[in-house]
């Protein structure tokens, strides 16, 4: 199969329904390797750096990868003003569900590492969850913003931008990625405390791969770091790039990942 094919997932519950887009590309045998599963950042898509350099990579080794978009997102249907964590989370389970067979490395990037981990709490308490579960054989965290919403929006808003949120529903941030301005809505917080998980340990079922650039402006590593210590008995191990940034898009850190990726 040379291009990955493009399908998608209709999600009614809860409303409003919305068509979540998604790009699967089959394994070439049952003994190729894990498959590869991609959960995006805020405001990303499944067509960008990291993304389309993994599914190059599963193209080269014959391994399976599925990338899609959340609602609000890319080529997916939706208002990224409806959006949330709990909704974004429901989504991510939903197409792990539908479009993978066998192992999976997930590979979570800023938001979506935060995903990854809720996605893998879901699995294992759901019905089913041992074998649901032992399907993930590998995580690697790009920059993971666990429990961002709080820790690095809410905690970090002045006053008056709290008060915005409270009295008008939103409010414009403006984005150093994008000339225009994005909502932050008052369900986005709100919703986020819903599944905060830095408050108690973590427990993925399997081997974690974090990558954090020193240079971060938007996950700082001391976040990182502290995320670390949630972990209960997973084995974590954490590769900081001294010059990287948030992004981690450059030819040298886009090596790493797939070095990561390989190694599950």
């Amino acid at each position: 199969m040379s291009e990955a094919r493009l399908t998608s997932l209709t999600i009614e519950s809860p409303p409003p329904p919305r068509t979540i887009a998604v790009r699967v590309r089959e394994s070439k045998s049952n003994d190729s390797g894990p498959g590869l599963f991609w959960l995006g950042g805020f405001k990303s898509d499944m067509k960008g750096t990291k993304a389309a350099a993994l599914d190059a990579w599963a193209k080269r080794q014959g391994r399976a990868c599925v990338r899609f978009d959340y609602s609000g997102h890319g080529e997916s249907g939706g208002d990224f003003a409806d959006g949330s964590i709990g909704r974004w989370l429901e989504e991510s389970v939903a197409v792990y569900r539908q479009f993978t067979q066998g192992p999976q490395v997930v590979i979570g990037s800023s938001m979506g590492g935060w995903l990854a981990l809720l996605m893998a709490r879901e699995l294992r308490k759901t019905e089913g969850a041992a074998k649901e579960a032992a399907k993930i054989a590998g995580m690697v965290l790009i920059a993971p913003a666990v429990d961002f919403t709080e820790e690095l929006m809410w905690k970090a808003f002045s006053p008056a931008v709290k008060r915005e949120i409270e009295d008008k529903g939103s409010w414009m941030r403006p984005s150093q990625y994008s000339e225009e301005a994005y909502p932050i809505t008052k369900k986005l917080i709100e919703d986020g405390r819903n599944h905060l998980l830095m408050g108690g340990l973590i427990e993925t079922g399997c081997p974690v791969h974090i990558l954090q650039g020193v240079l971060d402006p938007d996950v700082p590593c001391k976040h990182v770091q502290a995320l670390m210590s949630h972990f209960a008995s997973d084995d974590v191990v954490l590769t900081l790039i001294k010059d990287g940034d948030h992004r981690l898009s450059r030819p040298e850190d886009i090596a790493l990942l797939l070095r990561a990726v390989a190694a599950f």
